[in-house]
């Protein structure tokens, strides 16, 4: 084939290639909500488009903001902790209007970890997408039996002192850590903070990153 033989406008509708394409079950049936919430004027399929697109960029820097905001601001914490819908949207965050928000606070004395037992339910408008190790079948059985080798092997081993909570994350709930501010962290900013909040930290599987010792 010559290579003029490749040239063709780019700019044309590509819709009915999904004609072309055999379809599973999920795919159809997501379709046909998409169709109906169309046909009905309820969410457009731009609408819709939008929404994924904003979902899709999404990071956990997103989430160790609201961490970091909290760590720095009192009153902003205790808002996040009643109404964590209100609070993220002062961040200018919006959350999904099917499910909630709860924010689990660590303490000297409880640790929270979270887990989806049944599928993979994560504050991914917040976080973004959730880790495969999070999704899988090892960490959603092992999370409710064996919290405290999960977390070892991330690197965290805490006091026998301290009570550890499983969170079970649904479709219609779904939570985020707030951990411990790290100790030796008082004169830092709230840009330097964000960095020291990981995502596996928001889940509760490990603590934030410790501040690196000042150089002299």
């Amino acid at each position: 084939m010559a290579d003029g033989d490749h040239d063709h406008d780019h700019d044309h509708d590509h819709e009915g290639m999904l004609e072309d394409v055999e379809l599973g079950y999920h795919a159809k049936r997501s379709l046909a909500m998409q169709e109906l919430l169309d046909e009905k004027g309820l969410l457009s399929k731009a609408d819709l488009q939008h929404h994924v697109e904003i979902r899709a960029s999404r990071t956990p820097t997103d989430g160790a903001r609201i961490v970091a905001r909290a760590w720095t601001d009192e009153g902003f914490k205790q808002r996040l902790l009643q109404d964590p819908r209100s609070a993220v949207a002062e961040l200018g965050y919006t959350l999904p209007p099917e499910s909630q928000l709860g924010v689990l606070e660590d303490t000297a004395d409880v640790h929270h970890m979270v887990v989806c037992t049944l599928c993979s339910c994560y504050p991914s408008a917040l976080l973004g997408l959730p880790p495969d190790w999070y999704k899988s079948l090892s960490y959603r059985s092992r999370a409710v039996t064996d919290p405290r080798g999960v977390m070892r092997e991330f690197g965290l081993d805490l006091s026998e002192n301290v009570e550890v909570r499983v969170m079970d994350s649904t479709a219609d709930l779904r939570y985020l850590v707030l951990p411990n501010r790290p100790e030796g962290t008082e004169d830092m900013s709230e840009d330097e903070l964000v960095k020291l909040v990981t995502r596996d930290s928001m889940i509760g599987v490990s603590s934030p990153l410790t501040p690196a010792p000042a150089s002299r």
